[in-house]
């Protein structure tokens, strides 16, 4: 029962499935963070400032699909790492189809991961922008005269990152429940929400770097298997006694 819980545990890719729940863990929380995030913002604009913007509507379902994929993808990897790790490589890659069909894998793979990190990489820039945005938005919302009401909360000198619909008087917070609703419904809310996401972001970013490292590891075991194949073929063929002692393979 030892010997057989120790060769299981030998099988299994601990490298690959620290990755993997680094990367599930992390596009899990970045979904449902920016997926509330973005709905923080679509009812900031709404109510606010009176004006819809529908692609960050469409970046919702984005977010859904994306972190569905990114979910299977780690789980291939999961897979993958499993096929190339201990006896198990022994008994998956003993043809030489399989060792080229496993490398080519690997290799695949290995050139997805790096795109998706350079994905990854530009969705964090953006997602510092986004924070930076609301971390000033915040910063006007503890103001004390903003906060006594003395003065409103005044974005018409920004106005040409509004729509051309959106009227000036619109881009004032003066009222009361206007400012409760901007600064403590949706700014503090929403900027709580992207920093989190930031975070996952980071997240995902090291599990796919992760990632990298262990698909690097996983060809070279491959390739070194093929060579230690070879190399053991040769033996039996020099010296056909060493083929009836034990089978390694």
């Amino acid at each position: 029962m030892g010997d057989a819980c120790q060769a299981c545990l030998t099988r299994v890719p601990y490298a690959t499935l620290i990755a993997t729940i680094m990367c599930c863990l992390g596009v899990g929380v970045f979904c449902g963070t920016m997926y509330r995030g973005s709905a923080l913002s679509i009812l900031m604009f709404d109510q606010v400032f009176h004006f819809r913007l529908m692609w960050i509507e469409a970046l919702q379902m984005i977010f859904i699909v994306g972190s569905a994929c990114m979910a299977a993808l780690g789980f291939m990897l999961l897979c993958l790492g499993c096929l190339t790790t201990g006896a198990t490589r022994q008994k998956v890659y003993r043809a030489w189809r399989a060792r080229v069909g496993g490398r080519i894998s690997c290799a695949v793979f290995m050139i997805i991961t790096y795109i998706l990190t350079f994905v990854w990489i530009i969705l964090l820039g953006f997602l510092v922008i986004t924070t930076f945005l609301f971390t000033i938005f915040w910063k006007l919302c503890s103001n004390p005269r903003n906060i006594e009401l003395t003065t409103c909360i005044d974005f018409t000198q920004f106005d040409f990152m509004f729509p051309s619909s959106v009227r000036q008087e619109d881009m004032k917070i003066c009222e009361a429940h206007k400012v409760k609703l901007f600064c403590k419904d949706y700014v503090e809310k929403a900027e709580f929400m992207f920093i989190l996401a930031m975070v996952a972001c980071v997240l995902v970013i090291l599990s796919l770097v992760h990632h990298l490292m262990c698909l690097s590891a996983n060809y070279a075991h491959i390739r070194d298997h093929e060579k230690f194949q070879e190399l053991q073929e040769l033996q039996y063929l020099t010296n056909p006694d060493m083929h009836a002692s034990k089978d390694r393979f």
